[in-house]
């Protein structure tokens, strides 16, 4: 059970119009697929009318919704993929171009056996994907960001993951210039944990892989690539990333001998067209098997820079894993755009209303 910590909360006096957050009670809206990621919503028109397309994933299998409204949604069907990263897929964001396309950003879990040995542990990595047929069916464009190689812990007692990144949150810029990926980083070392900011250009979305540049101390970094020949005289191409500069720092970090935990991960992102600012939820994880702490609201003009966004601040004692903010108007609100009254999901289900106001 999620406990509000007060009538309102008030953000860290980092932006211009120092926002507030209010939660509301309201009627109970569940999902209609089980969620165990961020849960991308698109609008389309369908025969004439406005209708909402919602992704969840759950075991590594996402699968779409569809309705007039988040109340009245089908039955969440699985979505077939043409070609498949393998392994676990979890669909995080869905970005649709102005030619209706849609494309997909996910979570790929690969199983630790070739690293520790370790088939019930994972190391994720994030990649892409390309739907033209309102994501029924995709076609993987790749893996488009991974840890640096050799940077996880097979002796860890975390629950989940060895290293690697994931937990991803995509957002395009207002200039449809640029896509920002807020993602999760577990790499063994505390530097290369908590949530960071990597960047593709819109213009290289067919074609991601090896595009996506890494936030590190105050620099874009491009991965650095690496060729090499098997013994048939295939050419193989390895893409190497760096770690990113968290938004918050890590203080008690993953994979160490302390069972405690302070990281943040699992952000979600969207713009709020009432405050004119991008807002980010966040978990809070206070042990290695991601008990949470609590949910978190951070707010920023921008999205390119970890020092835009304001110290996050509790709006939910404890909580749930994959808090989001729904918008709830019909052909706009979804989870990347949302107005001064909007849904908070936590793991699919939402019982409140999540307020947003200048102070």
């Amino acid at each position: 059970m999620t406990a509000v910590l007060g009538i309102a909360c008030q953000a860290a006096a980092q932006t211009p119009s120092s926002p507030t957050v209010t939660l509301a009670p309201a009627s109970t809206i569940t999902l209609t697929g089980r969620v165990d990621s961020n849960s991308p919503a698109v609008w389309e028109l369908v025969d004439g009318v406005e209708t909402l397309h919602l992704i969840t994933s759950t075991a590594g299998q996402p699968s779409l919704a569809t309705g007039i409204r988040l109340a009245r949604l089908g039955p969440a069907e699985p979505v077939t993929f043409i070609t498949s990263p393998g392994d676990g897929v979890w669909m995080e964001s869905v970005i649709a171009d102005e030619g209706g396309t849609w494309y997909g950003y996910y979570h790929n879990e690969v199983p630790a056996t070739a690293q520790c040995e370790r088939p019930y542990q994972t190391l994720p990595r994030i990649g892409a994907a390309r739907s033209r047929d309102r994501g029924q069916t995709w076609e993987d464009l790749g893996i488009i960001l991974e840890a640096p190689p050799d940077w996880y812990d097979c002796a860890t007692p975390n629950r989940y993951f060895i290293g690697g990144v994931g937990d991803v949150s995509v957002v395009l810029d207002r200039d449809s210039k640029d896509l920002y990926l807020y993602f999760s980083q577990y790499s063994r070392y505390a530097a290369a944990q908590g949530v960071a900011i990597a960047r593709l250009a819109w213009a290289d979305r067919d074609s991601p892989v090896g595009k996506v540049s890494v936030f590190n101390d105050g620099a874009w970094l491009p991965p650095t690539r690496t060729t090499s020949e098997d013994d048939d005289g295939n050419v193989q191409t390895t893409w190497t990333y760096s770690y990113g500069t968290p938004l918050v720092a890590v203080t008690q970090p993953w994979h160490d001998d302390d069972p405690a935990n302070d990281a943040f991960w699992g952000a979600s992102v969207h713009w709020n067209v009432s405050l004119q600012l991008y807002v980010m939820l966040l978990n809070r994880t206070k042990d290695e098997q991601f008990t949470q702490e609590g949910i978190y609201v951070s707010f920023a003009t921008r999205l390119d820079d970890p020092a835009a966004w304001t110290t996050p601040m509790k709006i939910v004692d404890g909580g749930s894993w994959y808090p989001q903010v729904m918008g709830i108007e019909t052909g706009e609100g979804s989870d990347k755009r949302a107005s001064a009254r909007a849904r908070l999901f936590l793991g699919g289900r939402s019982t409140q209303f999540i307020e947003f106001s200048p102070k």
